[in-house]
């Protein structure tokens, strides 16, 4: 993000492991999850499919993808102005298309929440009544008020504490913790950092999480969306949060549809969390300076059997390790811009098609789309340490932008990181997992039963 700060308040916080077993009908303590190997599944929808509650019918298929492009663009610009050691890793989020939401429910009675599904980022949030200045969003916003369960976060907790903001103080306070959270799209969130029961898909019912409970939000590039349910590997993180007060593993499964498909998907926590089968492929988790994003190592790409190395830019010879972060936020695939144009002349040598300009922009290779509707993409084929080899879906690599224009979904960027975005992940379930530090990826053509 582009800058960040914080202020904090008062000095009482409650643990889930001091709460009592039998706490409610439905809610889970920490015994209760040890002795249950409690797992954890939500639905999971993007925000373009025809199920989703932000799906808008005037908007026609061509008009989806050129605002998804507008968000990877602006989220990626936003990477790029954090990404240094001397400032948190955070990104933007413009989600006016091609994110995928969760859906869950807040607070004591409960509320539904679908908030926007986010490997890059780590604090879940969302808006809060009252509201001095927030955007419309679909669902109802969350009251605190109105909760049984709600409670502030105390300034001097380690929850408090742990957010990676560039000026954190505690000084002159009397209130609670408070986050305040500007985003590279100008959209902006701040509030108060609290604790309160979320439910999950199974009526499973978790007490105190640490949320970002929002009271001032703007920016119309966040769409109507309830907010962001962060699941970097950050403290904050739902996934960390889940592991240190309920001991459920952290790690997540998740099988991303097609976003112009009628169905939903499910992502799953801990003991749910299972990519199992002969044809699973494995790759090592590898730490960078911020934990927050899940980096992978990137070794190359074929078209067709014409397999591309791809190198350190400062020795040649060498593969970098961590050099591409898994992002479900990010719409599409980043290259480094050498090594893009290298991909680009494999392709086009390997193409029958015809170049063409995408009237839009934005794109940086298109092409016509032959007259019988069939455009014929040679296989593409990503690599990463351990052998794994994923194949990646046409559909989903090139893309039709307009009537008569397909284009690359795949973008140049002259940052050191690559980004591999949400297209390039459909047709695969998808497994993180932070005990193991690896990721799992099964090809599959079902996302409802991926398995």
């Amino acid at each position: 993000m582009e800058s960040l700060a914080q202020t904090c308040q008062t000095d009482l916080i409650i643990h889930p492991e001091q709460l009592p077993v039998n706490i409610g009908p439905g809610i889970i303590s920490e015994s209760e999850a040890i002795t249950n190997n409690v797992g954890i599944t939500a639905d999971l929808i993007h925000g373009d499919s025809p199920l989703s509650p932000f799906y808008d019918p005037s908007l026609t298929r061509f008009q989806r993808v050129t605002n998804a492009l507008r968000h990877s663009l602006a989220r990626r610009r936003s990477i790029r102005s954090n990404n240094s050691k001397s400032s948190p890793l955070e990104v933007s989020l413009t989600p006016v298309s091609g994110f995928y939401l969760m859906k869950m429910q807040v607070g004591d009675p409960p509320i539904e929440l679908m908030g926007i599904a986010d490997t890059g980022s780590d604090l879940m949030w969302t808006q809060c009544a009252p509201c001095s200045r927030c955007y419309k969003q679909k669902t109802p916003i969350f009251d605190p008020k109105k909760s049984k369960t709600y409670d502030t976060v105390s300034c001097k907790s380690q929850e408090c504490q742990s957010l990676r903001f560039e000026h954190p103080s505690c000084e002159n306070t009397t209130n609670g913790c408070r986050y305040e959270l500007y985003y590279a799209s100008r959209a902006y969130t701040s509030g108060d950092l609290a604790t309160e029961t979320f439910i999950f898909d199974q009526n499973l019912a978790f007490s105190k999480i640490v949320f970002g409970c929002g009271h001032k939000n703007y920016g119309g590039s966040l769409g109507t969306s309830s907010g962001i349910v962060g699941l970097g590997g950050g403290p904050v993180s739902i996934i960390r949060q889940l592991k240190k007060y309920y001991s459920i593993d952290a790690k997540i499964s998740y099988c991303l549809p097609h976003p112009n498909s009628n169905v939903s998907s499910k992502i799953n926590f801990g003991s749910n969390a299972v990519v199992s089968g002969p044809k699973v492929m494995s790759t090592p988790l590898v730490k960078k300076e911020h934990d927050t994003f899940h980096y992978v190592t990137f070794e190359g790409i074929s078209v067709g059997n014409n397999k591309l190395a791809f190198k350190s830019k400062e020795s040649r010879k060498t593969v970098e390790e961590r050099n591409m972060f898994i992002d479900t936020g990010s719409t599409y695939t980043y290259l480094t811009t050498d090594f893009y144009f290298k991909f680009l002349f494999a392709l086009d040598k390997a193409l029958n098609g015809t170049p063409t300009a995408n009237p839009e922009g934005g794109f940086q290779v298109c092409y016509e789309k032959p007259a019988n509707g069939k455009f014929n993409s040679p296989t593409i084929t990503a690599h990463f340490r351990g052998g794994v080899d994923l194949v990646l879906s046409p559909d989903a690599t090139f893309v039709e932008v307009n009537k008569g224009v397909v284009c690359l979904a795949m973008l140049p960027d002259f940052s050191n990181d690559l980004v591999l975005g949400n297209s390039q992940m459909i047709n695969y379930l998808i497994g993180i997992d932070l005990e193991n530090q690896k990721v799992d990826f099964l090809p599959t053509n079902d996302c409802t039963n991926p398995n």
